[in-house]
């Protein structure tokens, strides 16, 4: 049984998917139920179940809402993945108070209270699995992405802090950094920056590798940390991209 926030797109459309072709049972959620009713469908049909969970995960019982009500549908949960995540850009003279709240509300607040809310039902388990999902720019940053930087910073050193808390309860905690990834929220991102409309093409022209990352080069990384195959692997920090950051 998993949880994987912000799966009505992306990365985590991508995982979702592919946690249901493994057999799992995956509460969806995201802000968009029709988006989120395609992927719990797409779930069923590859012969998995699935439910869609609309939810705020900036607020704290929203979040335990969100794991109550997975608790409730499938009796348990064993794995969250902790994706939902905004990225709009600001550089250090214009980046407002609003937009680092609302950055650290998103990307750093809610797997906080997420990873609260399952805690004690993974106990009750005998042990589970979360998996932040952060940022190569954890370690390389960008001047327009410092709010994003810092948030994922964040969640990368409350990973290994969690790890360790929790090892001896067997809930591992691990993080993938994922490199540049083609989405459909980076596509939008980019034509808003002024990017032409084949800017993935040119971008992937440049890539050592001849492409972008795609969602499920993600997804693959993050069914691995789920699955018993990594019943050792905690506090891990997984990069996934075409060259070396840290």
């Amino acid at each position: 049984m998993a949880i994987v926030t912000g799966s009505t797109s992306g990365v985590g459309k991508g995982t979702a998917l592919m946690m249901g072709k493994e057999g799992a049972r995956v509460a969806v959620t995201g802000r968009n139920e029709a988006e989120g009713e395609g992927v719990v469908q797409a779930i069923r049909d590859a012969g998995s179940e699935a439910v869609f969970i609309r939810a705020d995960l900036t607020r704290h019982a929203e979040c335990r809402r969100l794991v109550d009500e997975t608790v409730g549908t499938f009796g348990g949960v064993d794995v969250l993945v902790n994706n939902a995540a905004i990225f709009p850009r600001g550089r250090i003279d214009d980046t407002t108070e609003a937009l680092w709240d609302e950055m650290m509300a998103v990307n750093l607040k809610a797997p906080f209270f997420c990873s609260q809310q399952v805690v004690p039902h993974m106990r009750n388990r005998g042990g589970g699995s979360i998996i932040n999902i952060g940022s190569v720019n954890a370690f390389i940053g960008s001047p327009d992405l410092l709010a994003y930087s810092a948030s994922k910073g964040g969640l990368m050193t409350f990973t290994k802090n969690l790890a360790t808390a929790l090892a001896k309860e067997r809930i591992r905690v691990n993080l993938i950094n994922p490199g540049w990834v083609l989405t459909e929220g980076e596509h939008e991102m980019q034509l808003s920056l002024g990017q032409p409309e084949n800017w993935a093409e040119l971008a992937a022209a440049k890539q050592p590798f001849g492409r972008l990352l795609e969602p499920e080069d993600i997804a693959h990384g993050i069914v691995y940390l789920a699955s018993d195959e990594a019943a050792l692997v905690s506090g891990a920090v997984l990069t996934i991209n075409q060259v070396p950051v840290a």
